[in-house]
């Protein structure tokens, strides 16, 4: 019997003494866990923490499958705890998302980080980045994914204060583990520009907080009032000064703002 692939995952024990909840980290397009490395001290003076990398990305295997996002969603409900609070950034928030409303008895809460219900924009969806710009990203993409994936972790940084430090971490943390496979590169960037949770956020249950970039060139800062209109019981907050990345930016800040956050749902 074939051996059933499933994603790297690592848990890490919590600072705190005592029985503390579950924690699950989704990183975003073209990463892995690393990219959680800095605010991961802050996480774990209360939580126990996993990590968990994302089909074809980082250290985790590709199935031949149909890459898309029900399969990211199970694929990561396979590995993570029974039930935990799940941080998700960019695609990660869109599998954070998805679970939620796929198997909300596994979701304490959610919060994101430069993740929109839909990176498309649209005639009743303005804050989001034109269908011709991802179109051409596509293009682009499948003729030179190294050098597309490399000019797009810039664009991650682009705007914040702390910019050419997070460049350079950012191609640090890409290389850390390999470059990820061409088909969870083409999926997972086509699952970004065909998905709409709007309905689903608009639905959820359980607790959300969605923080945004004040200089985000991927999901604009705008989204934010997108977002409260769409759905008013999520919790919506601007970081200053940073873009796509303020866990890399700014991990004070942005460990801060999931504090405030956990302080009012964790039991």
């Amino acid at each position: 019997m074939r051996r059933k692939l499933l994603p790297f995952y690592n848990t890490y024990q919590s600072t705190a003494a005592g029985a503390v909840p579950e924690l699950v980290l989704l990183h975003g397009w073209g990463l892995h866990s690393i990219a959680w490395d800095d605010i991961m001290p802050a996480l774990l003076a209360s939580f126990q923490v996993t990590v968990i990398d994302l089909p074809g990305m980082g250290q985790s295997p590709l199935p031949n499958t149909e890459y898309d996002l029900n399969f990211l969603t199970q694929q990561v409900a396979a590995v993570m705890p029974e039930q935990a609070h799940v941080i998700g950034w960019g695609l990660g928030g869109l599998v954070a998302l998805n679970m939620a409303a796929q198997q909300p008895q596994k979701i304490l809460s959610i919060a994101t980080f430069g993740t929109s219900p839909k990176f498309t924009a649209a005639d009743d969806w303005p804050t989001a980045m034109a269908p011709e710009i991802l179109e051409k990203f596509a293009e682009v993409l499948a003729e030179d994914q190294e050098g597309t994936l490399i000019r797009y972790l810039a664009l991650n940084c682009k705007g914040s204060v702390t910019q050419p430090r997070d460049i350079k971490v950012m191609q640090e943390i890409l290389y850390f583990c390999g470059l990820p496979d061409p088909r969870a590169l083409a999926g997972g960037f086509r699952i970004m520009q065909e998905t709409d949770l709007r309905e689903v956020l608009a639905q959820l249950n359980v607790p959300v907080l969605m923080l945004f970039g004040e200089h985000d060139h991927i999901v604009p800062a705008a989204t934010l009032g997108a977002v409260k209109e769409l759905a008013p019981h999520v919790e919506v907050a601007l970081l200053k000064e940073v873009a796509h990345v303020p866990f890399i930016s700014a991990p004070e800040l942005s460990a801060q703002a999931l504090n405030d956050f956990y302080a009012t749902v964790v039991r």
